[in-house]
């Protein structure tokens, strides 16, 4: 059965050793390339080979030995790991045990030359034509790995929102790819590790090959995604074309048809029945499990049902002696599962053809060499009725194609080509080692254009946040002014608030009726504890003192001069005092005019913090300070005459002597 049926999906590399060799220094390699029935020839080195395929992507690369191309299996597998989804190595002359180029490209009638070039071309054709295994070390099971792009650091203020913001990114690109694989139909299991803030990474495990999926890794901001395929335990040799074994077969004709598949080692591959399946749905199946070399029937003679179905497939026909006793076959078949009579009497008919050849197939075997398909010389010898030694003669190369092995013919170099060839060795060497430091340096560009968009991304994130921590500042500065101006507001309200109060009281007792005033003319008295600085201050910010106020001091003693030319710029209409003043304060106030009385005078009524006094009281303080006032003129001016004269005497008597 056909599993390749177009091996051109891409041109085709057709590769042989030039020189060198792949365990030493610089070997170089024949390179033919198929495209479109057109050859191309080049002789390149091996880093060049390696560039090609990545920049081409051929369908199929094909060589003779895939160990021209490793080392070693370490190296193999690092090779095929290296090699583009849609690229499939091929080695043309089979799997393990390898036969001879010359004999392959015989078989099937593609041109061969000894030379290198002519063996890549040779490979490139076969591999073309489905000849060959495909060389493989991965399963088709793939592994897509959705993971942080960049490191969540080491802390800082904003650490947490950066941290959830990538692990976020993370998730939602995994959801991302879980969605396409849904939509492309593809078999897949999902294993997520959540953290803060959504997942650290997300893999799938994916029942198909890279160039099947659709995503392809990926390398951007806060995600990456990875790809690789599941590896095998050891390299696996799959032809490129699966082989159709030669089976034999049994029919159970009749109401419900039935077959059975027997391989020519004598296991039971498959069985069927059915009452409703034609003679070309029977094929079909058939052609399915292999390519019948025997039809064999439970009866004789052959049924012609039976003889149909041998004659589409020109199989030899095998029938019993006699028709097999119903015991006998269910004696046979013991050792088989089957679902009904009609499966069994089929499989049983297989199997006694199986017996009845048995010797035949194991001295064809004995007699058949390693390097043939022993399969095939059976198919000569039982269908053809050949001898074994015919049969292989039939499949046998020509002898001189037979002798030949893949190797090269070498000459003597004369002195001059060896310097050439030297010369161009180092050439290419150095070519070779300059495309390397190229790559190496467009590689670094491209990680370092990477860094500078994350640095640049970085310090644009930094600034943002930098302009956010300065609004936040500026913020909370003007709310914590405004706040301040709104509690210095609220004092300065409250404040006011209780000296307009005050204020009031003061100013109906002013304008006061009350019962208890009768006719009398109430004033209010403002109190101050202390003849002091700071007493007179704190009662003008209290309730305020201004000119023409009667100011009461429960204690008038003590009172300076700086103290007394305070309350002078007052201008009060009059001090009633508690206790005597100094001498200063007494001649301060009275140079200034402000008259000052005891406050045992008058009748001070005290309401809560304020007071009242009958204006008749404070006139009459008023009038005896005046004639005080008018005393003290007199004898300060009689006491001013007094002392002019007994200077004008003085003067006199002086003047006389």
């Amino acid at each position: 059965m056909t599993v390749r049926t177009n091996a051109l999906d891409g041109p085709v590399f057709g590769v042989d050793i030039q020189s060198g060799d792949i365990r030493g220094d610089a070997p170089s390699y024949a390179l033919a390339v198929l495209d479109d029935g057109q050859i191309e020839r080049d002789v390149v080195s091996f880093r060049k080979l390696c560039r090609l395929i990545k920049s081409e992507e051929p369908g199929l690369l094909a060589t003779d030995n895939a160990y021209e191309l490793a080392e070693d299996k370490d190296a193999l597998v690092g090779f095929l790991r290296r090699l583009p989804s849609a690229t499939t190595l091929v080695q043309v002359t089979g799997d393990e045990r390898p036969e001879p180029l010359s004999r392959v490209a015989t078989r099937h009638g593609v041109p061969y030359g000894k030379k290198p070039m002519q063996e890549a071309e040779a490979a490139a054709r076969l591999a073309a034509a489905n000849v060959g295994c495909e060389v493989s070390a991965f399963t088709n099971t793939t592994t897509v790995k959705v993971a942080r792009g960049r490191s969540t650091g080491k802390g800082g203020w904003s650490q947490d929102r950066y941290t959830r913001r990538i692990h976020g990114s993370v998730k939602r690109m995994a959801k991302k790819v879980e969605s396409k694989l849904s939509e492309a139909n593809l078999d897949f299991e999902k294993d997520a590790t959540e953290k803060y803030g959504g997942y650290s990474n997300a893999i799938f495990t994916v029942e198909a090959t890279p160039d099947e999926l659709p995503v392809s890794t990926h390398r951007s901001g806060d995600t990456r995604i990875e790809i690789e395929r599941e590896q095998r335990d050891g390299i696996s040799y799959e032809p490129l074309v699966k082989r159709r074994d030669r089976v034999i077969v049994g029919i159970d004709p009749g109401t419900t048809t039935a077959a059975a598949v027997v391989s020519l080692d004598g296991r039971v591959l498959d069985r069927f029945s059915s009452r409703t399946a034609d003679t070309a749905a029977v094929i079909e199946w058939l052609i399915d499990r292999g390519r019948p070399l025997i039809v064999a029937a439970d009866v004789t003679p052959m049924p012609e049902t039976v003889e149909k179905f041998r004659r589409s497939f020109d199989a030899t026909r095998w029938v019993p002696p006699s028709d097999i006793p119903v015991d006998e076959k269910v004696h046979r078949a013991r050792d088989h599962e089957y679902e009904n009579d009609h499966e069994r009497d089929a499989m049983a008919a297989a199997l006694y053809a199986y017996d009845d050849h048995e010797d035949q197939f194991d001295r064809i075997a004995e007699k058949t060499p390693r390097q043939f398909d022993r399969e095939e010389v059976i198919a000569h010898v039982v269908a053809g009725g050949a001898s074994v030694e015919a049969a292989l003669r039939e499949l046998s190369d020509d002898e001189e194609a037979d002798s030949e092995e893949s190797t090269h013919e070498v000459r003597e170099l004369s002195e001059e080509e060896q310097r050439i060839k030297r010369l161009e060795e180092q050439v290419e060497r150095l070519q070779s080692h300059t495309d390397e430091l190229e790559a190496k340096l467009d590689e670094r560009d491209e990680t370092i254009e990477e860094y500078k968009q994350e640095l640049s991304e970085a310090r644009r994130e930094e600034r943002r946040e930098a302009r956010e921590r300065r609004e936040i500042s500026q913020r909370n500065r003007e709310i914590n002014r405004l706040e301040r101006e709104r509690d210095e507001a609220v004092e300065r309200a409250e404040e006011l608030e209780s000296k307009l109060d005050r204020l009031k009281e003061l100013w109906k007792l002013d304008h006061s009726n009350v019962d208890w005033a009768g006719d009398r003319n109430l004033v209010s008295v403002k109190m101050v504890e202390q003849f002091t600085n700071r007493a007179i201050e704190a009662a003008d910010e209290q309730f305020g003192l201004t000119s023409g106020d009667i100011i009461y001091f429960r204690d008038a003693s003590g009172a300076g001069r700086s103290t007394a030319e305070m309350l002078a710029d007052i201008e009060p209409r009059v001090v009633l005092r508690e206790g005597g003043l100094s001498d200063v304060a007494d001649e301060v106030l009275f140079e200034a005019g402000i008259p000052v009385g005891p406050a045992e005078d008058v009748s001070i009524q005290e309401i809560d913090e304020l007071a009242v006094v009958d204006d008749s009281e404070i006139e009459a303080v008023i009038e005896d300070w005046e004639r005080r006032a008018e005393e003290r003129e007199r004898e300060q001016k009689a006491s001013m005459v007094d002392e002019l004269i007994s200077e004008h005497r003085a003067d006199t008597k002086s003047s006389g002597s």
